[in-house]
């Protein structure tokens, strides 16, 4: 009877480590999309920041936290990923507390444009390097569209099983290992320029205001970040073409929130010329986003804004904490000449 037994729990161990094997090798391993990886590139660096950035491609295509560093002594970290919605940002930042009290958060509020989950491919993006805890539940179940199951975050077999015949050498390179993003402390670096051609018309504005759902996670994170002690800090980045319109009454909204609030609120749609932002050489896709270029004066003007109306103060005089971003600053520099290189 006992060997029984132990032939029986040896066949589940056996069962257990092929399941775990095959699912190591089918899930996306995102080396073509980077966007994948940026939630998990944080574990690697938590703790210690002065400002948490959370939000979509407009927070981590937009603010360098190098340039933060390298002006300002500001330390920073971009928890962003595609298409991050408010209540996707909401549990990335109830985790992040779980690490670290930073002095201010910034949420970009272009997200609130929407009131329901889009897409199982950006969920994902969002939560499948995600550490697993409670938060990362209670996200998924939030995030789910109508066709998703929880399970098959659980266990990702069950999704992506039929990957098993589309194998690409990435799977093979990285079945135990994950890539890496090669940020920049979570900005993604874009060297390509793309100029702007003319804009297409601004469409009729919407007949509501931002959905209720959306502003309501907009609420959560606020009072989240008064109870640990964070400044909640609204932003507009800067766009300039079609699809990317941020319309007036939207922007009344907001304001209106921001004021009843306390909440310091950002447009820097306004200002892009003030920043030095041409949108001839500033982005890398026609206007729709800034290149490296855009983002390092855009996070000048920024950094500005948090020395001078919110109290950061430089870190360029602390000893091992100069070091360490002083090291990032030169990883930075250094991943930004070799993709100007590799484009010419």
């Amino acid at each position: 009877m006992k060997k029984k037994i132990l032939i029986g729990i040896a066949a589940v161990v056996v069962l257990a480590v092929i399941f775990g094997v095959l699912q190591a090798l089918v899930i996306p391993k995102y080396v073509t999309n980077p966007e994948g990886l940026l939630t998990g590139e944080y574990y690697a660096h938590k703790g210690g920041h002065d400002v948490i950035f959370v939000g979509d491609c407009e927070v981590y295509e937009s603010f360098v936290p190098s340039v933060l560093w390298q002006e300002y002594g500001i330390t920073s970290y971009i928890r962003g990923s595609a298409q991050q919605l408010a209540w996707h940002s909401y549990y990335l930042l109830k985790e992040t507390f779980r690490y670290e009290k930073p002095k201010a958060v910034v949420f970009n509020v272009y997200a609130l444009k929407y009131g329901e989950p889009q897409s199982e491919a950006y969920n994902r993006m969002t939560f499948d390097t995600m550490k697993w805890s409670d938060v990362k539940a209670a996200g998924i179940i939030a995030s789910m569209t109508e066709d998703e199951s929880f399970l098959d975050y659980v266990f990702p077999l069950l999704r992506y099983h039929s990957r098993i015949t589309e194998l690409e050498s990435e799977d093979i390179q990285y079945w135990f290992k994950s890539p890496e993003a090669m940020t920049d402390n979570g900005y993604l670096i874009k060297t390509g320029v793309v100029p702007m051609k003319e804009s297409d018309p601004i469409t009729d504005a919407p007949d509501e205001l931002l959905p209720e759902r959306a502003m309501e996670y907009l609420e959560k994170i606020r009072i989240l970040c008064e109870k640990n002690g964070s400044k909640l800090i609204l932003v507009k980045a800067p766009t300039n073409s079609r699809g990317y319109w941020w319309y007036d009454e939207w922007e009344e909204q907001i304001a209106d929130y921001a004021d009843k609030n306390d909440v310091a609120y950002y447009n820097f749609i306004p200002k892009a010329e003030e920043m030095g932002i041409d949108w001839q050489t500033d982005t890398y896709d026609g206007g729709l986003h800034l290149n490296v270029y855009g983002a390092e004066k855009f996070s000048r003007y920024f950094g500005q804004i948090l020395a001078n109306e919110h109290g950061l103060t430089s870190h360029k005089n602390e000893g091992s904490i100069a070091k360490l971003w002083n090291g990032y600053l030169n990883e930075y520099q250094n991943k930004k000449k070799e993709m100007e290189g590799n484009s010419k």
